[in-house]
């Protein structure tokens, strides 16, 4: 009797080692399939990667006019702000030096803004493109769109850097027949 319990103790041990083994195939099996997934989207992700790269040199590009802006801004208010300190005649002298000023602030502002909404726009297109290839969802209309309405935003900033220059000038024209 004790060998009987015995043998079915060793097909028991044999049946249980089997369903492991089983099991460890699967998982191998699985982890196979996950890995072969990968690697078959890597030329998808690398592809994405190189549709990437131009934008993010826009980025680059429209970070260098944005650290312009910001310094002819910084250097507007400081003269706005030591003009507006003046007293009396000098003040007076001065007053439409600080209009334009004031003008130049407002242009550089509204440059500012949309550089800044350029480069938030080419951010939402190079994560839109990430998306569409993750989810495999067709992302290309609201990339293209996207990528448009940066560049729109970047005309009208460098439009209006341009005029802000217009007016740093024209104070410099009207400093000289004085």
């Amino acid at each position: 009797m004790q060998h009987a319990c015995l043998n079915y103790s060793i097909i028991d041990k044999f049946a249980v080692s089997h369903v492991l083994e089983d099991r460890v195939f699967f998982k191998f099996l699985t982890l196979r399939i996950i890995i072969m997934d990968v690697i078959a989207n890597i030329p998808t992700v690398a592809h994405v990667i190189q549709q990437a790269v131009a934008p993010v040199f826009l980025l680059t590009g429209v970070a260098g006019i944005l650290g312009v802006l910001t310094s002819r801004l910084g250097r507007t208010v400081d003269r706005f702000r030591l003009l507006g300190e003046l007293k009396g005649v000098e003040a007076e002298a001065h007053h439409v030096e600080m209009r334009t000023l004031a003008r130049r602030a407002h242009w550089t502002h509204w440059s500012i803004t949309l550089c800044t909404t350029c480069a938030l726009l080419v951010c939402m297109s190079i994560v839109a493109m990430f998306v569409g290839v993750e989810f495999a969802i067709d992302l290309s209309d609201a990339v293209s769109l996207l990528f448009i309405a940066a560049m729109l935003a970047l005309i009208g900033g460098l439009l209006c850097f341009l005029r802000e220059i217009s007016l740093a000038t024209g104070i410099i024209v009207w400093r000289k027949r004085s």
